[in-house]
């Protein structure tokens, strides 16, 4: 896995606090195309071709992952917060978290948990993260505010990025989605020198975790006529699952229905033709959460929109674990199916409803 992988998750950024983040991205795709362009929400894109005459291309990973942000302290000095995107309360017990300043200074702590001793009788199943506070060692209020706390602060699970022992996975925080970022970079690294048939727009949106917010501005700023989204996606596969849940080391998800995006029967049919051409490994995938393609599709009179899911486990918690074929079969479906856009393909694809 190439260090930009490691260099992403290892960046601390929750919605609405994709500085970094973005700043990493826009360092990256400067080195593949000097045309640039951003929305005002801090979405940013690199661009190859824009003066095609074929369709308009848009693939987006999102740059926020899921964190707390600050909203108190305690007399005691511990430290309250509240979600930002989906996350369990028990999932963080006992979990090491930081609270970043605006200039990444870190303020190291961890959540803080009852001993069973304590606990005895009691079930935490339902427990809120809103209900969790941070331990950041210090003594009381006064003391806390003196370590640099302040209300609105994000805070982010500690990482650890680790390969497991047979070289074949990876586990660190932030796969969903910096996954997806790192896709933008390679496609554009891929197609740079490439004659193309279409305009492409390859970056990343901020604030997919609070509602898709930034695949809004984006599609506002980009125009597409397709977009298409390279999200992980959270498998089942190590608590029984099925055989539309997803697994590890199974390719790459085939995102047919989620709850806000129904997959376009012509994209559908064409990625699964040109996926079977180029013997790129894929599942079918079921999902009930959502990506940026649910919004992207109504941009406007309409997009042509398909996700690409990369298969995680454990996302929106402390860690998550990705494969290295399924990285690979989600590398090589994007790049193909984006090299293989032009009006032909494109009027194929949107008159299959």
């Amino acid at each position: 896995m190439k260090q930009i992988y490691v260099d992403l998750v290892n960046i601390p950024g929750a919605p609405s606090f994709e500085k970094h983040v973005k700043q990493y991205m826009k360092k990256e795709i400067s080195k593949y195309t000097d045309n640039i362009v951003e929305d005002k929400l801090g979405s940013i894109f690199g661009v190859l071709n824009e003066a095609s005459k074929g369709p308009r291309v848009m693939m987006a990973g999102h740059m926020d992952e899921v964190g707390g942000m600050v909203t108190g302290i305690t007399k005691e000095g511990l430290v309250k917060m509240i979600p930002l995107g989906g996350m369990k309360g028990a999932v963080y017990l006992s979990q090491h978290m930081i609270i970043y300043t605006d200039d990444l200074e870190e303020i190291p702590g961890v959540t803080a948990s009852k001993p069973p001793h304590l606990t005895k009788g009691q079930k935490d199943e339902n427990l809120k993260f809103e209900d969790l506070l941070l331990d950041i060692g210090a003594d009381d209020k006064e003391h806390a505010e003196a370590l640099g706390v302040k209300i609105g602060q994000q805070v982010i699970s500690k990482n650890d990025f680790v390969t497991t022992k047979d070289g074949k996975k990876f586990i660190s925080k932030a796969w969903d989605n910096r996954i997806g970022c790192g896709m933008a970079l390679e496609l554009l690294e891929a197609l740079k020198d490439e004659t193309l048939e279409c305009s492409v727009y390859a970056g990343a949106t901020v604030q997919e975790e609070v509602g898709l917010r930034g695949a809004a501005t984006a599609a506002g700023l980009v125009k597409p006529d397709i977009f298409i989204a390279v999200d992980g996606s959270p498998c089942a596969d190590s608590f029984g699952g099925d055989e539309i849940s997803g697994k590890l080391n199974e390719g790459f998800l085939m995102r047919f229905y989620d709850p806000n995006a129904i997959m376009h029967k012509g994209m559908r049919d064409y990625m699964e033709k040109l996926a079977d051409k180029h013997g790129i490994k894929y599942q079918y995938y079921q999902s009930k959460g959502g990506t940026d393609a649910a919004r992207v599709q109504l941009a406007e009179d309409g997009v042509v929109v398909a996700t690409i899911g990369m298969p995680a486990r454990y996302i929106h918690s402390n860690t998550s674990m990705i494969h290295e074929n399924d990285y690979q079969a989600v590398k090589q479906m994007l790049i193909e199916l984006v090299k293989s856009f032009n009006n032909e393909t494109y009027e194929l694809i949107k008159s299959n409803v």
